[in-house]
C-alpha cells in the first residue's frame, strides 16, 4: 500500500515522479536514433525496447496531476486553479520556449535582438520546442478541471467505469485501429458521435484520482499487470513486426493514446501504489521528494543536454546502445536536475520556472 512522505506527500507519487522523469530522457535519447538504424538490426531491437518500455511516463505523469487536482478534499478556488497552476505553465512556455528557439536562432544567425524578438514570437505562435508541446496540453487539462471536479465530487464506481470505458473505446482504442487499418465507415460514425468529452488526455488525468482514491482488490491489481505486461509485448513486439513488414520505423504503436500504451501506464501506476514505496527512513523520504519537486524543472531543462550531446555528436550509437541508454540517461538527468535545482532556488521565480 502507499506510504504518505512528509509534508502530507505520497512517497509513491514522488517515487513515480522521479522514475517517469528517467523514462521520459530514455524516450528522448534512444527515439532520437531509432530511425536511423536498419530495421530488425540488433541496435533496432535494443532502442524499440528502451524506448517502447518506456513510453508510459507521460500518461503517468498526466496520471499524477490529476490525482492531486482533482481530489475534492483538497480545496482549489479558481484564483489558486489559475495563479498557482495555469500561470506556472504559461510563464514557463514562455521562458522555455524563448530559451530553445533562441538556441535555434543563434545557431543559425547568431544572437541579435531581431533574433530574440523572433523566438519570442515563435512562442506565442506555438511553434515551440518538440517536448514543450506537454505544458499547452496540461494547461488545457487545467482549464477543464473544475469541470471534472465535479465530475468526480459525485461519480460513483460506476460512473467512473463508464467513463474509462468511452475514453478506452473511442480515444484510444479506435484511433489506433483506424491508423493502422482505415476505414471510412467507422471513422465517419467515430466523428458523427462527437463525443468529445472522452477524448485526448483527459481519461488518464481522471483515471489518476480514481486509482489513487479507489482500493482495488487483488484480483483486479493482478489482471492490470498482465495486460500492463500484454501491452509492453505489444509495443516492443508489434512495433518490430509493423516495421520489418513495411521495412521502415513505424511508430503508431508509441502514440501515448494507443491502447497498449494506455495498459502499460496503468500498470505502472499501480505497481508503484501497491508494490513498490520508499523507505520510512525519514532522510530517504525527505531526498525522493527534493528530487520530485523539480522533475517539472528536468523536463523543461533536460532537452538543453539532448543539444549539447548532439552537438559533440555523441548519440546512443556511439558504443553499444544497451550500455549507451542507462548511462548517457543518468549524465542527462544528473546534469539536468542541477541546473533544475539552482533554477528553483531564485526568489520569487523559481517555482515558476521549475
Amino acid at each position: 500500500m502507499s506510504k504518505t512522505a512528509t509534508g502530507g506527500r505520497l512517497a509513491y507519487a514522488d517515487l513515480l515522479r522521479a522514475v517517469a522523469m528517467l523514462a521520459v530522457i530514455i524516450v528522448h535519447l534512444a527515439g532520437s536514433q531509432l530511425g536511423n538504424v536498419p530495421v530488425g538490426s540488433a541496435e533496432f531491437h535494443v532502442l524499440n525496447a528502451y524506448d517502447g518500455l518506456t513510453h508510459w511516463c507521460v500518461p503517468v505523469f498526466i496520471m499524477l496531476s490529476g490525482m492531486f487536482l482533482l481530489d475534492p478534499k483538497h480545496s482549489l478556488s479558481s484564483s489558486k486553479l489559475f495563479f498557482g497552476h495555469i500561470l506556472r505553465m504559461l510563464v514557463a512556455l514562455v521562458v522555455w520556449g524563448t530559451a530553445y528557439a533562441l538556441v535555434t536562432q543563434v545557431s543559425a544567425a547568431g544572437l541579435s535582438w531581431e533574433s530574440a524578438k523572433a523566438a519570442l514570437w515563435q512562442v506565442f505562435q506555438g511553434k515551440t520546442h518538440f517536448h514543450l508541446w506537454f505544458l499547452y496540453m496540461i494547461v488545457g487539462l487545467y482549464l477543464i478541471t473544475p469541470i471534472l471536479r465535479a465530475f468526480v465530487r459525485g461519480a460513483g464506481r460506476a460512473d467512473f467505469h463508464w467513463f474509462f470505458l468511452l475514453c478506452f473505446v473511442f480515444a484510444n482504442l479506435l484511433p489506433t485501429l483506424l491508423r493502422l487499418w482505415p476505414n471510412e465507415t467507422v471513422r465517419l460514425w467515430v466523428n458523427n458521435l462527437n463525443l468529445h468529452l472522452v477524448l485526448g488526455y483527459v481519461g488518464y488525468y481522471v483515471l489518476g484520482y480514481y486509482l489513487k482514491t479507489y482500493t482495488l482488490n487483488r484480483a483486479a491489481e493482478y489482471l492490470i499487470y498482465l495486460l500492463g505486461i500484454l501491452g509492453a509485448v505489444v509495443t516492443v513486439g508489434g512495433t518490430a513486426w509493423l516495421s520489418q513488414q513495411r521495412g521502415t520505423l513505424v511508430q503508431t504503436l508509441y502514440n501515448y493514446d494507443s491502447p497498449n500504451i494506455a495498459l502499460m501506464s496503468v500498470a505502472v501506476f499501480v505497481f508503484f501504489r501497491y508494490v513498490l514505496g520508499v523507505s520510512e527512513e525519514r532522510s530517504r523520504r525527505q531526498r525522493m521528494s527534493s528530487v520530485a519537486q523539480v522533475s517539472f524543472g528536468v523536463y523543461l531543462v533536460h532537452v538543453f543536454f539532448l543539444i549539447v550531446l548532439d552537438r559533440l555528436h555523441i548519440t546512443v550509437l556511439s558504443f553499444p546502445p544497451v550500455l549507451a541508454v542507462p548511462a548517457l540517461t543518468a549524465a542527462v538527468f544528473l546534469c539536468s536536475f542541477a541546473v533544475a535545482w539552482l533554477i528553483s532556488k531564485i526568489p520569487l521565480v523559481g517555482r515558476y520556472l521549475t
